[in-house]
């Protein structure tokens, strides 16, 4: 099973090395994937940095397609409020609905997707 690894465990890992072991077990293992959503959060920053090779060895991972079904992000969103979560982002929905799609565990730092993983049926990395 694939493993979409979430922008927050990225930034852990790059500030501080936390969640290393994890990490770096997965990519062994060639499990994680990414989307272009976690890229769009990650690259400019690490663009301002000039962070050049890290760029790269981020694109090179196998990239999940985003194909956006706006009813079901609605209907996520829908699910969620009417069980009292009512501060669900779009892109955290945008990725439950990607990681469904393709069959992926996510692996997140992010509260939200454990608050939503019985609602959404979200498998989740922990």
């Amino acid at each position: 099973m694939s493993v979409l690894v979430d922008t927050s465990i990225w930034i852990e890992y790059f500030r501080s090395a936390d969640h290393a072991e994890k990490l770096e077990y997965l990519i062994d293992e060639n499990l994680i994937v990414i989307n272009d959503l976690i890229l769009a959060e990650l690259v400019p920053f690490l663009k301002v940095r000039n962070q050049r090779k890290l760029i790269e060895l981020l694109c090179s991972i196998s990239k999940l397609m985003l194909s956006i079904d706006w009813d079901q992000i609605i209907e996520f969103q829908l699910k969620c409020l009417r069980n009292g979560l009512n501060g669900i982002g779009i892109p955290d929905l945008i990725l439950a609905q990607n990681a469904n799609q393709h069959h992926c565990e996510i692996y997140s730092l992010d509260n939200h997707f454990e608050l939503m993983k019985d609602i959404l049926k979200l498998k989740l990395l922990v």
